[in-house]
């Protein structure tokens, strides 16, 4: 069985919600850490660079998948 975590973010001046699995915000946590920055920081540059055609969530999943870029 697989739950959510929701989590709400500022991203260009606007409020959201964001709900990834426990395992994918622990991946994101890990690589922001390693890039000296924070996860709402590092959640805004993903959110800026992807395309308007993808939700915000699938692409903090692959990069999440990724490692980083």
């Amino acid at each position: 069985m697989s739950w959510l975590v929701k989590r709400s973010f500022t991203l260009a001046g606007h409020r959201t919600s964001i709900a990834l699995e426990p395992e994918f915000w622990q991946a994101l946590e890990g690589i922001a850490a390693a890039q000296s920055r924070s996860l709402p920081t590092l959640i805004s540059e993903i959110d800026a660079e992807r395309s308007t055609d993808r939700p915000l969530a699938s692409m903090l999943r692959i990069h999440a998948l990724r490692g980083s870029h």
